[in-house]
């Protein structure tokens, strides 16, 4: 008994402490610091959320731009990559379909970013490089009648540069990108 109360004392202190306490004080600090992140990055439009910046959503319009392919059908409950090695045949067939899809979309299109036919690693990445997003603007253009020059200057004002200015490649949010080229359309 000697040994017994005083373990149960110090473990239900530690499951306060850890399991309470930290935890709201954690909650907190991000929500006074970071409270858009904290909250989930969400986006919103007219006053009703539609995604969150942080992950990719399905976009099936050829006159918006497609984000990377995900191989969670843009489900975040079920974030995976393909974990298909990239010598086997069944990648190099699913990657040869892809680029063929790509070309028949995109018939102007010359060099294929590797962005636009792989997914992520989470298979949710709401970004593009830059290259990416530009090499759909033809497509884009003929479907929503705007000049390619229009479309351009739209992607470039949504380029994000490298994290702390060395970390990453530059990237644009497909996400954010559609939601001004919507505004563009109306």
């Amino acid at each position: 008994m000697k040994t017994i109360l005083p373990a149960i004392r110090l473990s239900v202190v530690l499951m306060l402490i850890c399991g309470i306490v930290y935890p709201m004080v954690t909650t907190a600090a991000a929500q006074l610091l970071f409270p858009a992140e904290a909250n989930g990055s969400l986006i919103t439009q007219n006053g009703k959320v539609i995604g969150s910046s942080l992950l990719a959503q399905e976009v099936n319009s050829p006159a918006m731009f497609q984000p990377r392919a995900s191989n969670a059908s843009y489900d975040p409950t079920a974030s995976a990559g393909s974990n298909r090695a990239v010598a086997s045949a069944e990648y190099i067939g699913e990657m040869n379909d892809k680029i063929a899809q790509l070309r028949q979309e995109n018939p102007t299109l010359q060099q294929i970013p590797a962005d636009l036919v792989t997914g992520s690693g989470s298979g949710l990445d709401p970004d593009l490089s830059p290259e990416a997003a530009k090499a759909q603007i033809p497509r884009i253009s003929q479907e929503t009648g705007l000049r390619e020059q229009q479309l351009v200057e739209l992607v470039e004002a949504h380029v994000q540069g490298r994290q702390l200015g060395i970390f990453g490649e530059p990237r644009v949010n497909v996400t954010a990108l559609n939601l001004a080229l919507t505004l563009e359309l109306n």
